[in-house]
């Protein structure tokens, strides 16, 4: 009886130290990756990228929900590059049907259009669709997560590592207020079109209407999205875009105690900084196919002809100042002053006649590259135009300008515009 005793003594010991040590381990992991619960927030300019507000807004938490930003980012891109279409269908693997909800709850080989599947994570935020996204554009949902990890950095989201495409439950997978920021400002600048998914209230899936987590949305002014999130390890996150007064903002709350003190938390923010934003130019930002990011800044609204063309005066300023560009942006692989561009080289400038003009940006190579990316995207309608940088200057700020010349009248130059717009270039035409 002794030894039995004493038996169960030393399993019941070497029981409780596997427990420590376990607890120990996953204590060490939560340390190195994440704190439990982090109280951050920032608010960021979306037009300028300058920081209003923040606090802890570099300290690493869990994203939760708010991970699904990324796989949305990721699903249009390939939208954009016509890898799928809005009708296209997802089917979900024994893998994806066996997520935790959130969920839509579809079976092992029942699939899903990409449109239904955008409405499900922006509305329900659904756990099995987000897995099947990941599994239909990266094969495993974790070959997705190392894209979606690979993305962030090229966004500039330095602090960010991601696991899987739902942001259920994962040690490594972590994320900052300002890389959510960053993200936000991404999605909104690439995908205005897609982005205005985010705004949705409520969308109606095999006759059961589902409702946005979102609860700012048409209740707190100019809010247009984005996200929720909530895990027990990071509490309630938000992402939210204001559009307001002409002012354009991104804020982020992250580990809000309850969902109602992160909305609250949330509004005292927009209604404090907002209006501290800036009315004037968007730097919006594209990632080119060399992988390079180059910012170019939304034009004024020029003067418009009763036929609908545009008439700009020449001389004007097009683009805000290149001191403003966010510095967050500012990472390895951005384009830079010395990046040579071997495609599209400079033609002589044209001075009279139809042409047109996809932006202004900060140096002569960002404005070349836009154009090298413009003309291998133009088809047709670009075969003949000749592309060329004109430079702009105002109180000591050198902008330059990206346009292509060589159009033989305006239908010319607008059928190019409208081609080009299809293909996500800002782009207007011009009588000079």
């Amino acid at each position: 009886m002794t030894m039995r005793l004493r038996a169960l003594h030393r399993r019941g010991a070497t029981w409780l130290r596997t427990l420590i040590a376990a607890g120990a381990a996953m204590a060490a992991i939560g340390a190195g990756s994440a704190e439990a619960v982090v109280s951050a927030a920032i608010v960021v300019d979306a037009k300028t990228g300058k920081v209003l507000y923040s606090s802890n807004a570099d300290t690493r938490t869990y994203p939760a929900s708010l991970t699904k930003i990324m796989t949305l980012y990721m699903l249009f891109e390939a939208l954009d590059s016509g890898r799928v279409t809005l009708s296209s269908q997802i089917t979900v693997s024994k893998h994806a049907a066996s997520q935790p909800p959130s969920k839509l709850g579809l079976k092992p080989g029942q699939s899903i259009s990409v449109k239904d599947a955008i409405l499900s994570l922006v509305t329900r935020s659904a756990n099995d669709i987000a897995a099947a996204i990941g599994e239909h554009l990266g094969g495993t949902e974790r070959g997705f997560a190392d894209l979606m990890t690979t993305r962030a950095r090229q966004l500039g989201m330095k602090s960010t590592t991601f696991r899987n495409a739902s942001g259920l439950p994962d040690g490594g997978q972590v994320t900052t207020a300002r890389d959510m920021a960053i993200l936000g400002r991404a999605v909104q600048d690439r995908f205005p079109n897609y982005f205005t998914y985010f705004k949705v209230s409520s969308f109606t899936y095999k006759g059961t209407k589902i409702g946005n987590h979102n609860r700012l949305l048409g209740r707190y002014p100019g809010v247009d999205g984005i996200k929720t999130g909530y895990i027990r390890a990071s509490g309630f996150n938000l992402v939210t875009s204001v559009n307001q007064s002409n002012r354009r903002v991104v804020a982020v709350v992250l580990g809000g105690s309850s969902g109602s003190s992160r909305d609250a938390r949330m509004a005292e923010l927009l209604k404090t900084y907002v209006p501290k934003a800036s009315t004037g130019f968007q730097i919006a930002k594209r990632i080119l196919p060399s992988g390079a990011t180059v910012f170019a800044a939304n034009v004024p609204t020029p003067r418009t002809r009763p036929d609908g063309d545009i008439e700009i005066e020449t001389g004007s300023v097009v683009a805000a100042a290149a001191s403003v560009i966010p510095q967050e942006f500012r990472s390895q692989g951005d384009i830079s002053d010395d990046v040579i561009i071997e495609e599209a080289q400079p033609a002589p400038v044209v001075t009279s006649g139809w042409k047109i003009q996809i932006a202004a940006t900060p140096t002569e190579a960002a404005a070349m590259e836009l154009l090298s990316d413009a003309k291998s995207k133009g088809g047709t309608v670009l075969a003949s135009a000749a592309p060329y940088t004109e430079p702009v200057v105002k109180e000591s700020l050198t902008l330059y300008r990206a346009r292509f010349a060589g159009f033989a009248g305006k239908s010319e130059a607008r059928a190019a515009c409208a081609y080009l717009t299809k293909q996500k270039f800002a782009c207007y035409a011009i009588s000079e």
